[in-house]
């Protein structure tokens, strides 16, 4: 489904990634693991289209030169040089890390935002689904999307790329900061969206155990370069990798 090659990103003159290389395939959910500034977020925003937006206000005010190099091949297309919005339009959506969402909106207005480039019945569609995965987000559906906790705020902006029925879905560190239960209720929710809605995703994340039972494959990133590549369970039976991200020691089976 899709493919980098070889991506590499410079921030002026510091690397942000390094010859990345990964392959997705159709229905496949894939981790992209590592620690804080390994480069995961850089990666997903690559993919998206999000860095060329990044890269050209940079360049219109002067500030950081970003420079990109390598290929990203979806459904045999170069979509390298293309637009985020084309992306979209593609099927391929962005969940980003720390949930943004409209704060003065409530959380039907946020879901309805999304679907601006589908007709009534899609968005009819959609939101049911929506609501069907998250049912808490129902029951909140007219409350303003600033009042509601983290992980409600988290429920909200994986609806909101849902509502685009993307065919590639995008998730930066979407269980970053929070509680375990929460963590739990993402994770169920993950499968129901790959269940109900036959999507592909890659999810990156920093601490992945949550994640290790649902994931196909998975690649672990470590400043800025590939250290490690394969199934679950080569992942969860590589010691090292255990140790640092899913907490977990031989000693303790």
């Amino acid at each position: 489904m899709m493919t980098v090659k070889n991506l590499t990103v410079f921030y002026e003159n510091a690397i942000a990634i390094n010859k990345i290389s990964i392959d997705v395939r159709q229905d496949e959910i894939i981790g992209v693991i590592g620690p804080n500034s390994a480069g995961k977020t850089t990666l997903m925003n690559t993919i998206s289209g999000l860095l060329l937006d990044t890269q050209l206000k940079e360049e219109r005010r002067g500030g950081v030169r970003i420079t990109i190099f390598g290929k990203i091949e979806y459904e045999n297309e170069d979509i390298t040089g293309l637009w985020p919005d084309k992306r979209v339009r593609k099927g391929i959506c962005l969940c980003r890390e720390r949930h943004p969402v409209f704060s003065e909106s409530d959380v039907e207005e946020n879901l309805a935002i999304a679907a601006h480039l589908s007709s009534k019945k899609e968005k009819k569609e959609n939101l049911s689904l929506v609501y069907e995965i998250f049912p808490k987000l129902l029951t909140m559906r007219k409350r303003k999307a600033g009042l509601m906790s983290g992980g409600e705020q988290q429920m909200l902006a994986i609806g909101i790329a849902l509502m685009a029925k993307p065919r590639l879905l995008l998730l930066d560190e979407p269980l970053l900061g929070l509680s375990p239960n929460i963590q739990v209720q993402l994770v169920d929710a993950i499968l129901k969206i790959k269940k109900e809605m036959t999507m592909t995703m890659v999810i990156a994340e920093q601490f992945a155990r949550p994640l290790i039972p649902i994931i196909d494959r998975g690649y672990i990133i470590e400043n800025g370069m590939l250290a490690f590549g394969g199934d679950k369970e080569s992942l969860y039976n590589n010691p090292d990798v255990r140790k640092a991200y899913f907490g977990v020691d031989y000693d303790e089976e």
